[in-house]
């Protein structure tokens, strides 16, 4: 897995939190809530692989776990991140940069790679 870097936020860069050590194929979990959800599917060009399991709507209101390797996440950023980067609307962007800084924090959270 390569190495992540920490990317910079709005403010600046963001603090690296401790990362916890954990096994490739294990899944991490992902709150996102509808609008979150519907950024995702929406307005960016994620695999199929990787927004299948988006598409099952949680009841009303709620918000919905899902869960994802660090691999999936770390691609399901990067479609974020594009996405963000190149939103004309600047309301668009804002949305995706926060989602972004939230599946980037998770990222960080943890690692998969020997030390």
């Amino acid at each position: 897995m390569k190495k992540r870097t920490t990317p910079a936020s709005s403010k600046g860069f963001l603090a690296a939190p401790e990362r916890k050590r954990i096994r490739p194929d294990e899944k991490l979990s992902l709150d996102l809530n509808d609008r979150e959800r519907e950024l995702i599917l929406r307005h960016t060009f994620a695999d199929d692989s990787l927004t299948r399991r988006l598409r099952i709507v949680p009841r009303a209101g709620e918000s919905a776990v899902y869960r994802f390797t660090l691999n999936e996440l770390d691609e399901l950023a990067g479609y974020v991140a594009a996405e963000a980067n190149h939103a004309k609307d600047k309301k668009l962007h804002k949305h995706l940069a926060r989602l972004f800084d939230r599946i980037w924090f998770v990222l960080a959270s943890y690692t998969d790679e020997d030390d």
